[in-house]
């Protein structure tokens, strides 16, 4: 049952910045039409070496982050083999326990995972995600004075607990995932990065 991995986040939404869903408040636009990526870099599941898998998350949030009832669409790189989809599978859906679980727990309607051709990259800073003939969009963090990234911490709502969010804004978000419901394209919204290390027994 145990597990740890490590790896980065891509997050994409259509609020504004900063997505108020971060700190408990309601969407800017009365529902949350979101995307969370994770590429592990390193890490196993009961011995599934995870290094280099993707899976992203296309979810339509109808009202409060806090409240659940989330409609979700798992998305498996087609470059993971069955044993790494189908543990990455399970720790998105909360099977494996921890922090992940705790994130499963506001999905009210998970469909059927899909495989797909994932796009992931971080330069300098810059995201870049695509999952192909489904979304793509392009993201960068706000910097301060000293030219560090942006974060926020000990928010009350986080897809990676325990790490600092980077506070970012997506150039472009396009999706078109009618499955979930979601049709955008649209520019210059929220958009979160961050590193992430999970565990659980």
């Amino acid at each position: 049952m145990g597990y740890s991995i490590e790896g980065d986040l891509l997050e994409v939404c259509n609020c504004n910045v900063l997505c108020p869903c971060w700190i408990g408040e309601d969407p800017d636009n009365g529902y949350c039409d979101a995307t969370l990526a994770y590429r592990i870099n390193s890490g196993e599941v009961d011995g599934v070496d995870m290094s280099g898998v993707i899976v992203a998350g296309v979810g339509k949030i109808p009202g409060n982050v806090l409240a659940g009832n989330w409609k979700r669409q798992l998305y498996i790189d087609s470059k993971a083999s069955n044993e790494q989809s189908a543990a990455a599978i399970d720790l998105l859906q909360g099977r494996r326990g921890g922090p992940l679980a705790d994130l499963a727990q506001l999905i009210g309607e998970d469909l059927e995972p899909k495989r797909a051709d994932i796009t992931f990259t971080l330069n300098e800073g810059k995201g870049m995600l695509k999952i192909d003939g489904v979304l793509e969009a392009e993201m960068e963090p706000y910097r301060g004075p000293t030219g560090e990234v942006t974060t926020l911490n000990e928010s009350i709502f986080t897809t990676i607990p325990g790490a600092p969010a980077y506070v970012s804004k997506a150039e472009y978000f396009r999706v078109n995932d009618p499955g979930v419901g979601i049709e955008l394209d649209i520019e210059k919204t929220n958009a979160i990065q961050g590193m992430f290390r999970f565990e659980s027994a």
